[in-house]
């Protein structure tokens, strides 16, 4: 009997080019190259609406599978990739890059999710690219790809593999939450002044011994208003911002050296990739290093999209205990003597809308967008007497305390995700009364 493939199981409906003049509109988000991720998984750091046509053969729905069988990275990391629709998104449009998977047995269609996310088919995908500009992968050979009878061992893995999935989507969901929390937080504290204006007003909305912590005043400023006794100075006034190591490529290891923060660390809303850190083993001098808990500043931004460019981040935990490197495309913020307690204000103030179109506003260049230490030493910032920032950090810090913890759990179990990958394919897979064994 011969071996089944996806053709046996799933057509393939290509996606239509879109009016760009209609981005943004209300309507379905675009799943396009840029909502999956490297080596599959859904990506949601960047989406767009479409407010134009979109035909029902077109629309997706949380479930729903589709893939790309282009690649116009050259790295190859794209093509064939897969991704699932979350629950989170309640829509989406297909683009001219990518295919969605029309189911037309009862085949588990995590199961098929899963198999597309294995190794052995990532290295059919690259051994079975065309193309030299741009990558490619034709409907025959991806609908080629030879799918193992779903046995009750792969079922189980299916299963495990699923879980796992969902408590890092979990995670995922959790952190976006608490980080919201803690910029709602600073937003109301610290731009909109909402404690003072209550203060002003007779009626505290905090309790007594925090309430009083804030003034009842106004004063005249250059930003306008701001509380009594409060201050505004440039940043450049409390750090300066020194820029990192221009490195040789030759210095780039798989193993040993150091991990070295670049701009492929920026997640974009003051999150930190790990994922994303290289090492490197050259030379280089003290002032290129950071510990964890610095705070780092994005000073290139590649995409032209201008999503990166003047990013904030926190270093992490550091895994090996050396401390990290950073590249020639970021900013270490050296805060001067007596500032140092200023840096999670700094943080969430890089954060805020105002500082991501000032940003934008000294970007240079037109391949690569720059952005220069003026637009960060310039940059006007209120400052709270210590007291304020300490009540602050003390109920934030927590909430990203928290976060760290759940990133950490998400990698543990990406991990162990990966892991058992391969066995989907190999078979290597016993069932156990309690789950699933490995062989």
């Amino acid at each position: 009997m011969s071996s089944e493939t996806l053709e046996d199981h799933v057509t393939l409906q290509r996606g239509k080019t879109y009016k760009s003049k209609q981005l943004g509109e209300p309507g379905p988000v675009l799943l396009g190259l840029a909502s999956i991720a490297r080596d599959g998984g859904f990506r949601d750091d960047n989406l767009k609406t479409y407010g134009g046509d979109s035909p029902a053969n077109l629309i997706l729905h949380p479930g729903d599978i589709y893939v790309s069988l282009k690649d116009v990275t050259q790295s190859g990391d794209l093509l064939g990739s897969v991704a699932r629709l979350p629950e989170t998104v309640k829509s989406g449009r297909l683009t001219q890059d990518t295919v969605k998977l029309n189911f037309k047995t009862n085949v588990r269609q995590s199961y098929i999710y899963w198999l597309l996310r294995t190794p052995q088919y990532r290295s059919y995908c690259r051994s079975h690219a065309t193309g030299t500009t741009n990558l490619g992968l034709a409907r025959e050979d991806f609908l080629s790809f030879e799918v193992p009878p779903l046995d009750a061992g792969r079922g189980r893995l299916v299963t495990l593999l699923d879980s796992l999935d969902d408590k890092i989507e979990l995670n995922r969901r959790m952190n976006r939450t608490l980080e919201s929390m803690a910029r709602a937080l600073f937003k109301s504290w610290f731009v909109d002044f909402d404690p003072v204006h209550a203060n002003a007003a007779g009626k505290p909305t905090l309790p007594p011994d925090l309430a009083v912590a804030f003034p009842a005043a106004f004063i005249d400023s250059p930003l306008g208003d701001i509380p009594a006794g409060w201050e505004v100075v440039p940043l450049g006034n409390i750090a300066k911002f020194d820029k990192g190591l221009s490195y040789k490529g030759s210095g780039l290891v798989e193993d040993g050296g150091l991990p070295m923060v670049n701009l492929g660390c920026f997640a974009g809303r003051g999150v930190f990739n790990r994922e994303k850190l290289k090492r490197y083993a050259g030379d280089h001098k003290s002032r290129h290093r950071v510990v964890p808990g610095d705070l780092v500043v994005a000073n290139t931004d590649m995409t032209q999209n201008r999503v990166i460019i003047g990013s904030p981040a926190l270093v992490p935990a550091d895994e090996d205990g050396d401390g990290y490197l950073f590249t020639h495309h970021v900013y270490a913020v050296r805060f001067k003597k007596g500032f140092e307690h200023w840096k999670q204000h700094v943080y969430f103030t890089l954060l805020k809308p105002e500082f991501r179109t000032i940003a934008e506003g000294f970007s240079t260049g037109t391949t690569v967008l720059s952005l220069p230490r003026d637009g960060l030493t310039s940059y006007q910032v209120v400052l709270p007497p210590r007291d304020v920032l300490d009540r602050f950090e003390g109920m934030v810090q927590p909430m990203l305390a928290r976060c760290v913890a759940m990133q950490r759990e998400s990698r543990t179990l990406a991990a162990l995700r990966d892991a058992l990958l391969p066995k989907l394919l190999g078979g290597e897979i016993a069932v156990a009364n309690d789950g699933v064994e490995v062989a």
